[in-house]
């Protein structure tokens, strides 16, 4: 299944480019899936005039509506369920499904978990298109069910599960209550629902679409966003510039204006690695999917997300050197903490916790350096970690 995640900064009309691409593809005779929570968006689409090849149901996308409310309101009841006897025993008057209100970060959840869900589908579409956040939520959305499974792994340890028939006992001995069955099981179901979002998103055949109207602000989101994703190891799509103006207005006011996005284009497609991006005209047709002419999703990502690799330097001067990828970082935007097998990377308004690669685990960090676009962190191996020679 080729996935292709849609985002931008606020008001640059990406939800209408997601469903562009989405009736594109159908059109071309895909069977494509939108997921998006956007009302409006997968209104318009359902009401589109579709004059496809063959106008079969191929022809049109099937449009699945997010609903953040409902999903949370399953959860919370679920939970309430579980924890009942807990609840009783402080007297708490259980609360009904009218009364519940999403709280912040419920559309968060309800994507992943319907990422998990067409991870496992049998009958997965052959192009998702899934209509993110504005930037840069998306990108820490993106990020989450990694942050995610290592809190769960922390909090729940999996091998805890092992002393499952002791627990009565030892909680005899303990004089404490020890955690129940049904919250390791619950822990380890939802691990594996974020471990199939994982994997969907950080599959070969993912990327993001990167949505924007030129201009100096645009461009700092994008090249934030970029590193972001470089950090998550996100591949990028086709990025497509919305709102375009004419070149050749006799008005001199939107004749400079005009002036001024070409001037943003040529610095966007400096962002986005020399690409120049696809570009789609002014005024208004993104309020319309019909008839917004989105570029056709690529059959793989224009840009994979490049592989973080360790240098061995050993016949050199004895360092090893891990080499990260982060185009658009900043050398006063960087931050590094070592915490034992981990290494807590952070750019900007982004961080990531990365396990170690073996070989680095029992080396120490000697320095770092960031020079076009690529971190390169020293290590001092010790050797006793290395295998003798024969």
């Amino acid at each position: 299944m080729r996935t292709l995640l849609v985002t931008g900064p606020g008001g640059s009309g990406h939800p209408a480019v997601a469903a562009a691409t989405a009736l594109r593809a159908a059109r071309d005779g895909r069977r494509t899936l939108l997921l998006t929570p956007d009302r409006e968006t997968a209104a318009a689409l359902a009401d589109a005039a579709v004059p496809g090849p063959g106008d079969g149901p191929a022809a049109r996308p099937t449009v699945r509506l997010l609903d953040p409310a409902a999903h949370f309101r399953t959860e919370f009841l679920d939970l309430q369920r579980r924890c009942a006897p807990a609840l009783d025993l402080f007297g708490a008057a259980p609360l009904a499904a009218e009364e519940l209100t999403e709280l912040p970060g419920a559309p968060a959840f309800a994507l992943l978990a319907a990422l998990a869900g067409l991870a496992r589908a049998e009958d997965a579409p052959e192009l998702l298109v899934v209509d993110l956040p504005p930037l840069p939520d998306a990108v820490a959305l993106l990020a989450l069910p990694a942050q995610l499974r290592r809190y769960l792994r922390r909090l729940l340890p999996a091998e805890r599960q092992a002393a499952r028939a002791l627990r009565p006992v030892l909680g005899k001995l303990a004089g404490v209550p020890l955690p129940a069955a049904w919250l390791y099981e619950t822990a380890a179901r939802r691990d594996a629902d974020l471990a199939a979002a994982e994997e969907l998103l950080a599959a070969p055949d993912t990327s993001v679409r990167l949505v924007a109207e030129p201009g100096p602000d645009a461009v700092r989101a994008l090249r934030t966003a970029r590193t972001g994703l470089a950090l998550h190891q996100l591949a990028l799509d086709t990025a497509v510039a919305v709102k375009l103006l004419p070149t050749a207005s006799p008005d001199p006011w939107l004749a400079a204006l005009a002036a001024g996005q070409q001037a943003a284009l040529k610095d966007v497609a400096g962002v986005l690695d020399g690409t120049p991006p696809h570009e789609l005209a002014h005024p208004g047709a993104a309020d319309d999917p019909a008839t917004l002419p989105a570029p056709p999703p690529d059959p793989a990502p224009a840009a994979p997300a490049e592989e973080w690799t360790v240098e061995d330097h050993r016949a050199g001067d004895g360092v090893l050197v891990w080499r990260i990828p982060l185009p658009g970082a900043a050398k006063t935007d960087l931050g590094l903490v070592r915490r034992g097998g981990e290494l807590v990377l952070t750019v900007g308004p982004f961080r990531r916790i990365v396990p170690l690669p073996a070989v680095l685990r029992r080396c120490t960090v000697a320095g770092a350096g960031l020079a076009d676009g690529v971190l390169r962190l020293r290590f001092t191996p010790d050797p006793a970690a290395w295998p003798r020679e024969r």
